[in-house]
């Protein structure tokens, strides 16, 4: 959905994340992800940098730098961001209404469970966690201005579509 809401806005700029794993095949550092050492990340972390972070049960950290927030909004884009529950709600915390808080929900999470397996790219592990922590997010969902689930893509991307239009027009 992201790539095909960059294509249909113009003044929609994607943030780029930082982590601290490694780069996968074909990901470059400034394009896909901001690359850093755990190190790194957590100087950041100690002088304010991140708008939002959060280290994951494997220990790999990921956040948001503030900077490029500020930098895409200076040059007049609206930034989309793909972040978990909290990163949400924090970075809401910091911007209020300038900012549209939007929850991608599956139909429920034994779907999801079923469109993971499917992928083939779960371990029996990684699932289990996965739906785990969709589990938790879930409580989460009445906290965002919307609510969208994903029981059908072209739906979904309609609506989707649809709020961010009225966001960006007001």
């Amino acid at each position: 959905m992201t790539k095909r809401l960059l294509n249909d806005f113009d003044n929609l700029q994607f943030s780029v994340s930082a982590t601290t794993r490694s780069p996968r095949k074909d990901e470059v550092h400034g394009k896909h992800y901001y690359f850093i050492s755990k190190v790194d990340f957590r100087k950041k972390v100690a002088q304010g940098e991140f708008l939002e972070w959060e280290e994951f049960y494997n220990g790999t950290m990921y956040g948001t730098l503030r900077k490029t927030i500020e930098n895409d909004i200076e040059k007049g884009y609206f930034t989309l961001l793909d972040v978990d529950v909290l990163g949400a709600l924090n970075v809401k915390s910091s911007f209020g209404e300038s900012v549209k808080t939007i929850f991608i929900a599956p139909p429920s999470l034994e779907v999801l469970k079923q469109r993971l397996i499917s992928r083939g790219s779960e371990t029996d592990e990684s699932l289990k966690l996965r739906l785990e922590r969709a589990g938790k997010e879930m409580t989460y969902k009445n906290d965002f201005d919307n609510v969208v689930v994903n029981d059908s893509l072209d739906e979904a991307y309609g609506e989707l579509k649809s709020i961010i239009t009225t966001f960006i027009d007001k």
